[in-house]
């Protein structure tokens, strides 16, 4: 087949599953906008949720990106390769709230609700961090750009094609991965001190994000002093 075709082909696999995408991505936004432990009291461990569902012209745009990698996506691999057609974004204020979060999709997954495509990752190339989700037996990868976000990729059936990206992010870690995709996506700002002042922007929102938690712990030991 020629490209042209190729791409055809997985464009109509990509519209043939269209439904059952949609219905997933809503499975999985509701699972963390009604659970109970993640939703209550005064400051809920989640912050806010995100979701999105990747255009038709996006989709394109992403498969002519990976075309050479891959060496061709089709409908025979468009959803092994492209895993972010549907995505759920979960934003929480400090790290020390991200375990539980973490819990709650492995139980999702021991309870076979929803299967793991592949292993979680952490994107972080913050030492401390990267030794925080060590601990959790999350991998850990460094982008150059200082990306920063825990991914999971799942799906509704261990056979299904179809699947979901989870993104989970403290607030300071999504105001830099706002900017960042903004400058970087589809492609990269050519501008040297923009990429610059986004390293250095990725420390201080990971600075910010260490004094969040140390708030937090501060006015935890306040509140059993009194």
């Amino acid at each position: 087949m020629t490209r042209e075709e190729r791409i055809h082909s997985a464009l109509e696999s990509y519209k043939g599953n269209i439904f059952s995408i949609e219905q997933f991505l809503k499975r999985i936004y509701n699972f963390f906008l009604d659970h109970p432990e993640l939703n209550e009291g005064p400051l809920p461990i989640i912050h806010s949720l995100k979701y999105r569902l990747k255009s038709e012209e996006h989709l394109i745009e992403k498969i002519n990106r990976k075309w050479e990698m891959y060496e061709g996506i089709d409908s025979n691999n468009i959803f092994d390769v492209i895993t972010d057609i549907a995505g759920v974004r979960i934003l929480h204020l400090y790290q020390a709230q991200f375990p539980k979060i973490h819990r709650e999709i492995l139980n999702q997954i021991d309870e076979k609700e929803w299967y793991f495509f592949e292993p979680p990752k952490a994107y972080t190339w913050d030492p401390e961090s990267k030794a925080f989700y060590q601990g959790l037996n999350i991998n850990c990868e460094v982008k150059d750009t200082f990306y920063t976000s825990i991914h999971y990729i799942v799906k509704p059936r261990e056979n299904s094609p179809i699947k979901c990206e989870i993104q989970v992010r403290t607030l300071f870690e999504e105001i830099w991965g706002e900017i960042d995709h903004f400058l970087n996506y589809p492609n990269q700002t050519q501008s040297i001190a923009c990429r610059e002042q986004l390293r250095v922007l990725a420390k201080l929102s990971s600075t910010g994000t260490r004094l969040a938690d140390s708030i937090f712990l501060s006015h935890e030991e306040y509140k059993k002093s009194r």
